[in-house]
């Protein structure tokens, strides 16, 4: 049975999106997985790339794609909505999966302890050239339950977002403090892990590309006004939070 739905967004990422398709491709597992990509009319030849891999394995790929550009959730949603799987697993077009188990680790686990609801993994920074920058993103330095604590206190970046697997059924119907955040990651791990709770695996499974032109960390700290970019992102943080806590009061 279909057990995972691989959920790619990507924009311009011609440069990245190969790596990105192939870190899904070669992933063994002993279950069934789809990839879902949503392309969100690119100005470049990212369309081009994901068709011809469409066409060398039309059994794993769907395209889901549109005249104009929809913007980034949107197409997240867009994508989440196609998907069949029990899980989600998520990696943008310009980060991409190193670890041929990958999948196969997450889910056994998921598998075996059914009141886990998220699962992420330890990822490598590299420049947009794959050259390493030597840091890491690892929040633990074991495999560990995540205490909430530690998922509020380290915002949407303590779980690198190409390592996310999380139970599909879970994200249907969203609470109203994600469909209003100004970002995905942070409301949506923060939910999850309030369902059941959220599990790190010390592995280092894929790799987060930094510098990416055009990416949203690279739009928050280039150009001008860095200072009020930040404020306004730490403000929705608390939005998010202050939501969630009333959520959790009524």
């Amino acid at each position: 049975s279909l057990l995972v739905s691989i959920n790619c967004i990507t924009y311009n990422q011609e440069k990245y999106i190969a790596d990105a398709i192939e870190g899904f491709l070669m992933q063994r597992t002993d279950f069934a997985y789809e990839i879902i990509i949503g392309e969100a009319c690119s100005t470049d030849d990212t369309r081009k790339i994901v068709k011809e891999y469409m066409n060398r394995y039309p059994e794993k790929n769907r395209l889901i794609t549109s005249e104009e550009n929809v913007g980034m959730s949107k197409n997240a949603i867009r994508v989440f909505n196609q998907s069949r799987g029990k899980y989600i697993a998520e990696c943008e077009g310009d980060d991409y999966w190193t670890d041929p188990y990958k999948l196969q680790k997450q889910v056994d686990y998921m598998e075996e302890n059914p009141e886990c609801t998220m699962c992420f993994h330890a990822a490598e920074i590299v420049k947009t050239s794959k050259k390493s920058t030597g840091r890491k993103i690892k929040p633990y330095f074991e495999d560990k339950q995540a205490s909430m604590e530690d998922l509020i206190l380290g915002g949407g970046a303590f779980c690198p977002s190409a390592s996310l697997v999380y139970l599909r059924k879970l994200m249907i119907n969203p609470p109203s403090f994600f469909k209003t955040a100004h970002v995905r990651d942070y409301p949506m791990q923060l939910f999850l892990a309030s369902k059941g709770y959220a599990y790190y695996i010390d592995d280092c499974m894929s790799v987060y590309r930094t510098g990416v032109k055009g990416s949203w960390t690279n739009q928050m700290n280039s150009g001008e006004n860095i200072r009020e970019k930040m404020i306004e992102v730490n403000e929705g943080d608390i939005k998010v939070l202050q939501q969630a806590i009333e959520l959790d009061n009524s």
